[in-house]
């Protein structure tokens, strides 16, 4: 940590902030996008909150009402807003600058990365499969009648 520190001077506030701060602003941008185009932001938004659900469930608190609070403080447009997180050993809402819980920016960048690295990583293979899956569904000709047809054109010519 310290060398990722040295490196890239940034921290991020921890206990889910940072997730929970990018879910509340692809929710708000989600219905300014047309049709099916806005189902990734979403997900995406969904997805960014399993951080901050699992620091609530890790401390015995109820996911549904910590998780709604949490977003509500995020969803004010006031300053600091986003500095609010899950307090690890009380499972509630808390203002991670005056905690003093940081994450290094650095790790926080190549996590994000590599989680939708990897979730395009699966979807091409999902669409790899599928694709193998249709052409095995196409009907195709029996290799005896391609010989047959092949023997007729023969003696055709």
């Amino acid at each position: 940590m310290a060398r990722n520190v040295f490196f890239e001077p940034r921290l991020a506030p921890g206990g889910g902030a940072t997730e929970m701060a990018i879910s509340v602003k692809l929710s708000q941008n989600a219905p300014n996008i047309a049709g099916v185009q806005q189902w990734p932001y979403r997900a995406l938004a969904e997805a960014m909150e399993v951080i901050p659900r699992t620091l609530v469930q890790n401390c015995g608190g109820n996911p549904v009402k910590v998780l709604a609070q949490l977003r509500a403080k995020h969803a004010e447009e006031q300053a600091g807003a986003h500095w609010w997180g899950i307090d690890g050993e009380k499972g509630k809402v808390a203002d991670m600058k005056t905690y003093g819980i940081w994450e290094p920016y650095a790790v926080k960048v190549q996590t994000l990365k590599t989680a939708i690295e990897s979730a395009c990583l699966l979807l091409r293979v999902d669409d790899i499969v599928s694709g193998i899956k249709k052409r095995e569904a196409a009907p195709q000709a029996a290799p005896q009648q391609m010989s047959e047809e092949a023997g007729e054109m023969q003696a055709e010519q």
